[in-house]
């Protein structure tokens, strides 16, 4: 099955984390990194009085289920650093999952496609390079970033 995952970290050597965890990601047995998107200097969204932030987006192959390929990114996270102290606060690194092949979960660990997916251009701009025309919730990639300001988001 394909997947969609976005990337970010504003701690640190932003860019070799994002390198590690990519690099981490690929290592999982069931996962095989398709492609990956420019990294992007993004200003924080959510709680904003934060460093601005380096956003990526990764295609995968996965036999991984999407609740299996959940743990496997918060288990690089964990070994990468990640401590979870404050919703959309800073962070070493994070990896989302946006996307899995077209389904559905809504449940306590993990909604399909990811719940702000279409309302967050740092996740949609570099999504976009790599899969333009990935349909999510009904919404082509490109055409839900058509309706967004990606003002201050540049390729780093």
């Amino acid at each position: 099955m394909k997947a969609w995952l976005g990337i970010g970290s504003n701690i640190g050597d932003m860019a070799a984390t994002l390198d590690r965890a990519v690099a981490a990601l690929g290592a999982v047995p069931g996962i095989a990194v398709l492609a990956r998107s420019s990294d992007y200097r993004t200003p924080p969204w959510g709680k904003t009085d934060q460093p601005w932030f380096l956003n990526g987006a990764l295609a995968i192959e996965t036999t991984l289920s999407p609740h299996a390929l959940l743990d496997a990114c918060q288990g690089i996270e964990r070994d990468l650093g990640r401590v979870r102290e404050e919703r959309w606060g800073p962070r070493i690194i994070d990896i989302d999952v946006l996307a899995y092949d077209g389904a559905a979960v809504d449940d306590e660990r993990l909604v399909l496609p990811h719940r702000y997916v279409r309302e967050r251009a740092f996740v949609l701009v570099p999504l976009a390079e790599i899969a333009p025309d990935l349909v999510i919730g009904g919404e082509r990639v490109a055409d839900a970033l058509a309706k967004l300001d990606p003002t201050g988001i540049t390729r780093a």
